[in-house]
């Protein structure tokens, strides 16, 4: 049994409870603690400024202008032909290689004729016996010697033998394939010897100057078209290299489908250089030339309440302006104290005088050519904007200019091929 010295020394439960609950508060209060640290952290991280965004940037200038409307058009000869013969036989001569330039009425090819020949030549002696019996026959109507029977049936027998050696001719020209126009033969593969069916293709034969270029434009384009309008054509196997025509004819009927209109143009081709069949991307001038303030057209953004673009100043530039808008608008707010959010700005936050910000801006384009697009109003010559990284940006936002890699800013791009 223990003494009553040993039951005093022995921790009464009330104190351990106490004990248990110091410790269990001393715990929460060092949780508490840490979270309100991690906080404070958080707190201080998101109130330091972003870092500047990236971008590129363009300076807005003064470009001549030609307008013009741009399509993409197929060269066609102004006369072309695959060439074929209506009567089977044997090729007994070719007197044409692949690629020559041919001349109108040319002889290309020979089919054995020896039959149909002799066959004329038989016919040509009726014939001409025939004629002896007419003469013969007129000079006696003359003094009366034979009826005006017997003179009309040997007139009519001098007619049928002549229109018998015609179509022998025919049929003898029909053994032989001809050149329709002067122009340049293609690859020909038949050799003497072989034997041809009707309607069989040989060659092609095509014009090669000058050469059409088709090409369709929309409907609400054709008041801007008229014949004698000059086209420049340019193909990717060409390079830079462009090519000169005007329109010679505009299709009188709208396609019910696309309400397009087909165009045709004319291309001098001198040097054979073009070819029919090869694509071209056309451009036809359309006005005189004019002025526009032109940039890339990777500085417009395209907004459901308008077109805009970021324009770079510096923020005391930036300052000026929300304060000269705002006293034009009646604000005595400090135009200082706020951006776009409208949401107030911790003065030790606003970066320096000189650093680069950006400004949004609405501006009106017009037309577009190549990688440009003409601004009509919303700024004015030597503005630079931005013309890419504009997803980071907002209004106010500092920024960094790096060029070193930008958009392209050509008005007449070329396919680049790697």
């Amino acid at each position: 049994m223990a003494t009553r010295a040993e039951y005093i020394k022995q921790p009464s439960t009330t104190k351990r409870m106490i004990l248990m609950i110091v410790g269990v508060l001393l715990l929460i209060g060092i949780i508490i603690l840490i979270k309100f640290l991690m906080i404070r952290q958080m707190m201080a991280a998101f109130s330091k400024p972003p870092p500047p965004a990236v971008v590129t940037t363009a300076t807005a200038q003064y470009q001549p202008w030609q307008p013009a409307l741009s399509a993409v058009g197929t060269l066609r000869a102004v006369q072309g032909a695959d060439l074929a013969l209506d009567v089977s036989g044997l090729v007994t001569a070719v007197n044409l290689k692949s690629g020559d330039d041919v001349k109108k009425g040319q002889v290309l090819l020979q089919l054995r004729d020896s039959e149909d020949v002799a066959q004329l030549q038989q016919l040509q002696a009726a014939a001409a016996l025939a004629k002896v019996t007419f003469e013969r026959a007129r000079q006696q109507l003359a003094v009366q010697a034979i009826s005006k029977a017997d003179y009309d049936n040997a007139a009519a027998d001098y007619k049928a033998k002549q229109a018998a050696v015609a179509q022998q001719e025919v049929n003898v020209d029909k053994k032989q394939l001809r050149a329709p126009f002067a122009g340049r033969a293609g690859i020909i593969t038949v050799n003497p010897g072989a034997y041809l069916n009707a309607g069989t293709t040989i060659v092609t034969v095509q014009q090669m100057d000058p050469l059409y270029v088709d090409f369709y434009v929309p409907q609400r384009e054709l008041s801007r078209l008229h014949p004698d309008q000059k086209v420049a054509l340019s193909l990717d196997a060409f390079g830079k290299r462009e090519f000169d025509g005007e329109v010679t004819a505009i299709n009188p009927k709208v396609d019910n489908d696309t309400r397009n209109v087909l165009v045709e143009a004319t291309v001098p081709n001198k040097d054979g250089t073009l070819t029919p069949g090869m694509f071209a991307n056309v451009s036809v001038d359309v006005g005189g030339q004019t002025r526009y303030l032109t940039l890339p057209q990777t500085a417009i953004v395209y907004n459901p309440y308008g077109e805009t673009v970021y324009v770079v100043m510096t923020e005391r530039e930036f300052e000026k302006v929300q304060a000269e808008e705002a006293a034009k608008n009646g604000n005595s707010t400090d135009a200082g104290a706020s951006k776009s959010d409208g949401k107030t700005q911790d003065k030790s936050q606003t970066p320096p005088p000189d650093t680069l910000v950006v400004r949004q801006t609405f501006v009106t384009t017009g037309q577009t050519r190549g990688d440009q697009v003409a601004v009509l109003s919303g700024i004015s010559e030597g503005t630079q904007v931005v013309t890419s990284g504009q997803l980071k940006l907002k209004n106010g936002a500092p920024i960094k200019v790096d060029n070193q890699f930008k958009p392209s800013n050509n008005p007449n791009p070329t396919p680049q091929e790697d």
